[in-house]
């Protein structure tokens, strides 16, 4: 088990993969189906041993007590990230371990190696607490006595506990030791080569963890594979960070689109989206923006048979709306926040451009410094 944590948060939308169980200090806990998995092996294995219904269920509380301290161990996290104006979507837990997932990573390293520690910090001090009722009860039993079935509950989760902070320091990019070592290494040196460093170590890690885990213990593995892939994407992402940095969104947006009129019927849409290769259209009334379709949404609406549907019901009206001067990098969080491809750019209230997914790709793939040289905002259209 793990704390692959924390992590940039997905687009808001529930994952159909996950159950909510309630709120912990104003944040949202989910759970992910497979940790029944976890539960069901543990049921397994605790039969295979010879263990009795009272002795499965001892097995299985054991888990549902350390994922109890995960739980805290993420809202270290969660707490810290929020002092800094960092908000977090959702606490999930998975098999693995648990995920903060924050809607975007401090700018300042001193911030970032805060919350890297907050999350161990809370694990030691509930190392430390259950060794104090240890004491107080009669002494600590060594790790040999931390039998899965037959130990003391406040015995194993000492040296779970124990176990699960050393794991965790561990220079494993982008886990909580592997963000330390990122964190230290941007004191000195540029954020994104400081995450390429923490990075290639992370990955070095996992490569470690996957060879002890094809000869001992097989959740190693797959903590392998997630830190290795979890490693090379949050280097992506730096070197994208960087790449955006100091550009605007004017400098980005497109200046060439079509637009709707609030009238216009998902039939219309859908014929515009056929004649040309603009996927998400912004519906406009006299100059001013409504909301914008998009392509997934109009999509839907024709295949239901909803052709007559005016564009206005199935428009994003609640999309951010940003300003020409907005930095690229602050919008492109926005955008993934907002779970939409394709934001409205506007100046002066009235709108000039749009910013989307597909054209940031054509950008970077192309190093250009701005795309919006050139071209005008095409007429309204039915």
């Amino acid at each position: 088990m793990s704390h692959p944590d924390p992590v940039l948060a997905p687009a808001p939308r529930r994952s159909r993969a996950a159950w909510p169980l309630g709120r912990l200090a104003g944040i949202r806990l989910q759970v992910h189906w497979t940790f029944l998995l976890l539960l069901a092996w543990v049921a397994v294995e605790a039969a295979a041993r010879g263990a009795g219904p009272r002795g499965i269920a001892a097995a299985i509380g054991l888990v549902l007590a350390v994922f109890a301290c995960v739980v805290l161990h993420e809202l270290g996290h969660a707490l810290v990230a929020r002092r800094f104006g960092v908000a977090t979507r959702d606490i999930m837990l998975l098999p693995i371990g648990g995920v903060a997932r924050l809607e975007r990573m401090p700018d300042r390293p001193r911030e970032e190696l805060a919350i890297a520690l907050a999350g161990p910090a809370v694990t030691l001090a509930i190392a430390v607490v259950l060794y104090a009722i240890l004491r107080l009860a009669g002494g600590v039993p060594p790790f040999s006595e931390a039998a899965l079935l037959h130990g003391s509950l406040l015995v194993q989760l000492l040296w779970v506990n124990v176990t699960l902070l050393a794991f965790n320091v561990l220079p494993a990019f982008p886990m909580d030791g592997g963000r330390v070592l990122r964190a230290l290494l941007a004191l000195r040196l540029d954020y994104a080569r400081a995450t390429r460093i923490a990075a290639v170590t992370g990955q070095v890690m996992a490569v470690l963890f996957g060879i002890a885990g094809l000869y001992g213990n097989p959740v190693l593995l797959f903590i392998g594979v997630f830190v290795f892939f979890g490693a090379a994407m949050e280097a992506r992402e730096a070197e994208l960070k960087g790449a955006l940095a100091g550009v605007t969104v004017g400098d980005a947006m497109m200046t060439r689109f079509g637009v709707l009129p609030p009238e216009a019927t998902v039939g219309d849409a859908v014929r515009e989206l056929l004649a040309g290769s603009q996927e998400d259209f912004p519906v406009v009334a006299g100059g001013v923006l409504q909301g914008v379709v998009l392509r997934r949404d109009l999509l839907r609406a024709a295949r239901a048979g909803g052709a007559r549907t005016a564009v206005t019901a199935v428009m994003r009206a609640d999309l951010p709306v940003m300003h020409e001067d907005d930095a690229l990098d602050d919008a492109m969080r926005r955008m993934q926040a907002a779970d939409a491809p394709t934001l409205p750019v506007t100046r002066a209230d009235r709108l000039v451009g749009l910013l989307t997914l597909a054209n940031q790709g054509e950008r970077l793939a192309l190093g250009a410094p701005s795309a919006s040289a050139g071209g005008e905002v095409r007429g309204e259209r039915g």
